[in-house]
């Protein structure tokens, strides 16, 4: 799993963090290990049950006039306890003014003190994106990603079988290369998978005989777009005759990354197929998936209620009246 130290989070600057240290350079090696943030609240009451002590800790307006609110003795007795938890690192937004009592406690605990200027909702807001894209696992996929109606598609197969072909007759018709050939994915949370392309080949695809292609320039901004969200895997498979591919659309697979379960269909490749056609179809058929409507399954519907009727009148043809 990644990890962070508070250090890097401190030297971090296009972020936007705005951060600066109080107190505590003694714990600057320790380490943040999950994206999620803790606001203090009860912990700061002596219910320390909820305390994720691997987690950035905020102090807001709210806790540090809580703080400012209790007698003396029990608040440094509790920013103590707080301190002896083994907490990452404590943030004060708002640039707000830090009690002695706190300063102390952090420089005895080796707990980082740090503050910022932004306020407690617009800091969460960064330092999440932050730590999600640091943070989160990530890795490198062979494909092609596209965006189809809103729909990503993640098309994969051998080399050669026609991956970028397929992606740029679906950008003639309109829609969007996200990436080509390499595809970084990256999980965010709760349950979801991001694709983008590399650095160096951004916007580019290679089609064979024709060499690498940019996009950005041959289609316009329109035709490209950096991220995009995963939402089905396409698997394009040469054809071979004899062997069985799903005819009625009734199988439903699932195609596994970082723990995410993404629709899943193989679909054959041979001379005459408009492969790219298919495609798009599919995209528009998991569309109204995800609007709760299943053609393979309201077919089915269909059919098992007229194999129903018809095999009630064929009894009836046979017993009459008499059928109970």
């Amino acid at each position: 799993m990644a990890e962070l130290s508070i250090q890097e989070i401190l030297d971090e600057k296009e972020a936007g963090l705005a951060l600066e240290l109080l107190a505590g350079a003694g714990g600057l090696t320790n380490l943040v290990s999950v994206p999620r943030i803790q606001k203090l609240g009860l912990a700061l009451a002596g219910y320390h049950t909820s305390l994720h002590p691997d987690r950035v800790q905020i102090l807001g307006s709210t806790e540090l006039s809580f703080l400012g609110s209790m007698p003396r003795e029990k608040a440094v007795e509790q920013i103590r306890q707080l301190c002896s938890s083994n907490i990452s690192c404590l943030i004060v937004t708002k640039q707000q003014e830090v009690p002695k009592y706190l300063l102390a406690a952090a420089d005895t605990a080796n707990v980082p003190l740090l503050r910022t200027s932004h306020l407690s909702s617009d800091f969460i807001a960064l330092i999440t994106r932050f730590l999600e894209e640091r943070l989160l696992p990530s890795s490198t996929l062979h494909g092609v990603l596209v965006d189809i109606l809103g729909i990503g598609v993640l098309l994969q197969g051998k080399s050669g079988v026609g991956k970028s072909e397929c992606a740029l007759e679906l950008i003639l018709r309109g829609y969007r290369l996200v990436a080509d050939d390499v595809i970084k994915v990256r999980l965010k949370l709760p349950a979801v998978v991001f694709g983008e392309g590399m650095d160096l080949l951004q916007y580019h695809m290679e089609i064979r005989g024709l060499g690498i292609l940019n996009v950005k320039h041959l289609f316009g901004v329109a035709a490209i777009r950096e991220r995009k969200k995963v939402d089905m895997v396409i698997e394009l498979v040469k054809w071979e005759d004899g062997k069985e591919y799903d005819r009625l659309g009734l199988e439903e697979q699932t195609f596994n990354i970082h723990g995410v379960g993404l629709p899943y269909l193989r679909i054959p490749v041979a001379p005459g197929r408009n492969v790219s056609s298919i495609v798009e179809v599919a995209a528009r058929n998991q569309l109204l998936k995800e609007m709760g409507y299943h053609s393979a399954r309201e077919f089915q519907d269909i059919l098992e209620k007229r194999m129903a009727e018809v095999a009630r009148l064929h009894a009836h043809t046979i017993f009459g009246d008499d059928l109970e």
